[in-house]
């Protein structure tokens, strides 16, 4: 399925073989959007849809495999559904015919682990009713609600909608403001973007985008230049700017020409704050003048783009590193949510990007792994601060105001 690619809210469907999981996102949904079969297994990969939930706004349904899958190929398709957990907002357990045993036990763990709120759907109703004393087994064993629904006679369509309300968390479909505590209505916010060899022809990047539409939301002054003007604006302008956010990349370069009274950060440090593990990153970027020869980094990027000579990810950061650290590292570079090639533990530090076409819970949930292992994280503006000796200016303006 195609990750990464939208930054609205997700919903997963799980359940064993034939309970019913397409039936029901069709019901939900009212179209007919997923291929309802006899068989067992006609969902193979996870499969996304958008949707308009009444009070949450719009959404991406997942539809997954069976968990109950069977031989080689069936154990893929269980591992991608499982990989679709780290990516969701909220998981929905399809069950029917009473039944709840180890595949469903396995599903809430991972539920659990990866922080995701959940209920439960006694699904196809009209052929056998949840009995009430295995009702109250059931939901002691999940410890979830639970309620009984028929894509046949969907007389309970408004209740599953209400009980989707109150499990998903608001912060999944509630805009954050990038910078809106930062700021005071009436503030003049300088935002420097270079056009560089990545941008897209005649349009601006999407955290550039973001940071202009923020910025007028909070009923502040935008004042857009390319870092080429940024000393004639500095020299001639009158207007004192709240604050001063730059491509990372231009890090040192903005730093050196915007006064020291003027708070100063970057688009990805602000990305970091609003989706990352803000407080993992400031403490995970000290971490890089303890690399070693050969040491293996990884580099996260949430989406797919042109690849030139000049990217960040690829090599500019990794070349910051040898020069800043005097020391060759070895490093991967995975885009979109796609798999790693090697195991978490092969890494001694890992670098994420701004994320903003992604969701924070498909950033926390990407990052969890190397946390749990102990491994060092950042982020690339954090850490291009770092290497370029303004860390301590590129954060400021978050203590100030935390």
């Amino acid at each position: 399925m195609s990750k990464g690619k939208d930054n609205k809210p997700h919903i997963g469907i799980f359940g064993r073989r034939n309970n019913g999981k397409s039936s029901f996102i069709n019901a939900i949904t009212g179209q007919e959007i997923a291929i309802v079969s006899e068989q067992a297994g006609t969902t193979t990969d996870p499969v996304k849809k958008s949707i308009e939930i009444f009070g949450i706004g719009p959404a991406i349904i997942v539809d997954t495999a069976g968990i109950d899958d069977t031989g080689d190929l069936g154990e893929k398709r269980i591992k991608k559904s499982l990989d679709v957990i780290k990516t969701i907002d909220m998981a929905i357990l399809m069950i029917t015919s009473n039944t709840f045993g180890k595949f469903e036990e396995d599903l809430i763990k991972q539920f659990r682990d990866f922080e995701v709120p959940y209920f439960l759907v006694h699904n196809k109703s009209d052929l056998e009713s949840l009995i009430p004393a295995r009702q109250k087994e059931i939901q002691k064993a999940a410890g979830s609600d639970i309620i009984e629904f028929s894509a046949v006679k969907p007389d309970k369509l408004d209740d599953i909608i209400d009980l989707m309300r109150e499990t998903i968390p608001e912060t999944a479909y509630q805009m954050t403001s990038l910078m809106g505590d930062l700021l005071s209505p009436g503030d003049v916010v300088l935002l420097i973007t270079p056009i560089d060899s990545e941008a897209p022809d005649g349009r601006m990047i999407l955290p550039q985008v973001m940071a202009i539409r923020d910025v007028l939301d909070n009923d502040c002054i935008c004042v857009t230049v390319k870092e080429s003007q940024l000393e004639q604006f500095i020299k001639t302008s009158n207007l004192k700017p709240a604050l001063a956010v730059t491509d990372s990349q231009a890090f040192e370069f903005v730093s050196s020409i915007v006064p020291e009274e003027i708070p100063l950060t970057s688009f990805s440090i602000l990305f970091a704050r609003m989706r990352g593990a803000f407080d993992k990153y400031i403490e995970g970027t000290l971490s890089i003048s303890h690399l070693e020869e050969n040491n293996r980094i990884l580099i996260l990027e949430s989406c797919t783009h042109r690849v030139s000579c000049d990217d960040i990810g690829r090599f500019k950061i990794p070349g910051w590193i040898e020069k800043f650290t005097g020391k060759k590292v070895d490093h991967d570079v995975v885009a979109g949510l796609n798999n790693l090639p090697r195991p978490i533990q092969d890494y001694k530090l890992v670098i994420q990007c701004g994320g903003c076409v992604i969701t924070r819970k498909q950033i926390l949930g990407r990052l969890k792994p190397a946390i749990d292992a102990g491994i060092p994280v950042t982020n690339y503006g954090m850490a291009i601060a770092y290497m370029h000796g303004i860390f301590d200016r590129a954060v400021a303006p978050f203590y100030k105001y935390d």
